[in-house]
């Protein structure tokens, strides 16, 4: 599996302002990756210099096998799709008419545009939009709009920048099951940012920068692992008998509304506290760590 992205020292400075602090990172062919931060952390900047639309101030990046301090923005511009969160299109056309505009501009011979169109069109299902006007549609079907617009030349690294922000939940659920159909069928590399942590717990790899720098990078079992961790839930008969247990037996726990919240490192560990403690509980809970709990321990102070 080859690097299609690979970023070695990247460096950003406006004047005194260093916007990225020399950041290095790969992300293999074909796999679902992650970018997280919040905002101001540098994000957008790293990707705006991925995409040639921002000089890099030092560092390396090539994408595609293409350096881009080599004259090769057209061929990386060939190579990417970018899904922004401002959409590009034309209000005034269909949305027929905007896809097809936008093929042209990469020089594809009218039987390819129009074989182009039918894949992104059946991916994403436009035959119900495509002769509406893009000023007329809702805020999910221009979102599948914007996504075949940056699909109609078939990249081979698709950049999403936070896709799904305001959409309801099922329209969000219908873009992702799109794109990993896309990914899964075509060996399509996705450049992801979001702030829907369960949309980054899916991805292979996870990179997250915090201030301009990473600080913490890994698959998403990995950084759960390191960053996370499970609770035991539990409700006791007798809340007196019940916390005395839990301060002989040395545990930090919290309580709410009668809940006490018990860190557990596995669910074996959980199991074993639970098989301990069968006769003093009426219910009990496992709850997993989540990709949340990781990027809420990541950005506090001095967390890293």
């Amino acid at each position: 599996m080859k690097n299609i992205i690979q970023v070695k020292n990247l460096q950003k400075t406006y004047g005194q302002h260093k916007a990225v602090k020399g950041i290095s990172f790969t992300v293999d062919e074909g796999t679902l990756f992650a970018f997280l931060g919040t905002n101001g952390a540098g994000k957008s900047t790293t990707i705006e210099i991925l995409c040639t639309l921002l000089e890099k101030t030092s560092g390396s990046v090539c994408i595609n096998g293409y350096d881009v301090d080599e004259n090769n923005q057209a061929n990386i511009r060939k190579s990417i799709g970018v899904v922004f969160q401002q959409s590009l299109l034309d209000d005034k056309l269909t949305v027929h008419e905007n896809i097809l505009h936008r093929g042209k501009m990469y020089g594809l011979s009218k039987i390819q545009l129009q074989q182009n169109y039918q894949f992104v069109s059946t991916y994403l299902q436009l035959d119900d939009i495509e002769q509406r006007k893009y000023s007329a549609l809702s805020g999910g079907q221009k979102r599948r709009a914007d996504i075949a617009r940056a699909l109609i030349h078939r990249p081979q690294i698709l950049f999403l920048d936070e896709p799904t922000t305001g959409l309801d939940p099922q329209t969000r659920q219908f873009v992702w099951q799109a794109i990993k159909k896309l990914q899964q069928e075509t060996n399509m590399t996705v450049f992801l940012t979001t702030h829907y942590m369960e949309e980054a717990a899916v991805a292979n790899q996870i990179v997250i920068i915090k201030n301009g720098e990473i600080v913490a990078e890994g698959t998403p079992d990995a950084l759960k692992t390191k960053y996370a961790y499970d609770q035991l839930e539990v409700v006791f008969q007798s809340i007196a008998e019940g916390e005395k247990w839990l301060q002989q037996n040395g545990l930090t726990f919290t309580v709410r509304n009668g809940v006490y919240s018990i860190r557990v490192t596995s669910t074996m560990h959980a199991l074993a506290l639970l098989k301990q403690m069968e006769s003093l509980i009426t219910s009990f809970e496992v709850i997993k760590g989540t990709m949340d709990d990781v990027f809420i321990s990541i950005q506090r102070p001095n967390a890293v």
